[in-house]
């Protein structure tokens, strides 16, 4: 049984936007890149998903390079092609131009030694929706420190 092993995480995305519906991708990488993607070297920050003629591609994405290829290296922040059921893809694209909805990484991970990337269909909060997720975070931990001293 293997596990998914996270290397990166995109926590912004949780509190700029309200996560609607979640999807897996694959990701094309080279060599040099899924090296470093191995290691852990990945910035998902600001970046987001873009439809180009039936395909869908991650923009802005941080794949640091990778010491050990010399001149061989790839470009840390080249838009890199992401891996779906052609119907899922047609799917997401019509979402986004009906509604006007955004698709960003949620988290970047191995399966089965594979690069994945979980994608979500987000939608933006308002300003009063992040004071709000503050409030309900901060309610949720004294809740918790309440609990743990027995009080």
């Amino acid at each position: 049984m293997s596990r998914n092993r996270n290397l990166a995480v995109n926590r912004q995305v949780y509190f700029n936007y309200e996560v609607l519906e979640k999807y897996e991708a694959g990701l094309l990488l080279t060599g040099t890149e899924i090296k470093s993607v191995r290691l852990g070297r990945v910035d998902l920050r600001g970046s987001y998903v873009r439809t180009e003629s039936n395909e869908l591609w991650l923009q802005g994405a941080h794949i640091a390079t990778y010491d050990a290829a010399g001149t061989s290296n790839h470009d840390p922040k080249q838009p890199r092609k992401l891996l779906m059921h052609k119907t899922e893809i047609l799917d997401i694209a019509t979402t986004i131009a009906q509604k006007g909805l955004t698709v960003v990484p949620l988290r970047l991970y191995l399966k089965r030694e594979r690069a994945k990337v979980e994608l979500g269909l987000v939608k933006g909060k308002r300003k009063y929706d992040k004071r709000r997720t503050i409030i309900e975070r901060d309610r949720e931990r004294q809740a918790q420190r309440a609990l743990r001293h027995g009080i």
